[in-house]
């Protein structure tokens, strides 16, 4: 017997005025109060447009079945991690070495933190749906913020700075994976942010001004 194919993933529609947006905004936080309240399994839509203030009828007007909302929540998650490191790299061009390591690992770490008890549920989410591509998509978007603020260090000067970011990304999403089986503490969450410190210090030292050569890298 064959496996059953995934039901589409695709929205029905983007929102195009600020109402519209409004609505998709109040979803999507329904979507993740309904599964820190009741968990994935009894997480249904009539649930999160009941939590949302909508009709059932205008949450199917962007999301053709439940699938397809836990995607876009899991879509927006990882945005969201991304965006994070975007933002916090565009204001640190021409920042030294290790405050473009530190900025890096903290803008990832905050931005996890702040959804910590959601992940677990996410985590679930991503196995089910196969979220390998979305979280591709927001590698590349991470690492080409890194790699673009690594070019303008006042400090120091890297032969290959894209593939040093492709490296330090693959650790930041191998290390602490954007999905989480498991809630991260906060103290867990501190020690991270140390340890992942001195790893992309130590990284990244050992390729400034021509310490190693780049093909070297990882």
């Amino acid at each position: 017997m064959g496996i059953s194919p995934l039901p589409p993933l695709t929205p029905r529609k983007s929102p195009r005025q600020d109402r519209a947006v409004a609505t998709l905004d109040a979803i999507f936080e329904a979507t993740i109060q309904v599964l820190l309240s009741d968990g994935l399994i009894r997480l249904t839509t009539t649930r999160v447009a009941r939590r949302a203030g909508v009709s059932v009828g205008t949450l199917y007007q962007y999301f053709p079945n439940k699938q397809a909302l836990l995607f876009a929540v899991m879509e927006r998650y990882l945005a969201m991690l991304s965006g994070a490191i975007e933002e916090a790299c565009a204001q640190n061009l021409g920042a030294k070495v290790e405050g473009i390591a530190e900025t890096v690992v903290k803008a990832y770490l905050e931005a996890k933190m702040d959804q910590a008890e959601v992940s677990p549920s996410l985590y679930r989410i991503a196995l089910e749906l196969d979220a390998r591509e979305l979280i591709e998509a927001a590698s590349r978007r991470s690492a080409k913020a890194i790699g673009a603020v690594l070019s303008t260090a006042v400090d120091g000067r890297f032969a290959n700075p894209a593939l040093l970011a492709q490296t330090l990304t693959a650790a930041l999403y191998g290390t602490l994976p954007a999905f989480c089986h498991l809630v991260l503490s906060p103290a867990d969450g501190r020690e991270a942010q140390k340890q992942l410190t001195i790893m992309f210090r130590s990284y990244l030292a050992s390729h400034q001004n021509g310490g190693l050569s780049a093909d070297a890298a990882p």
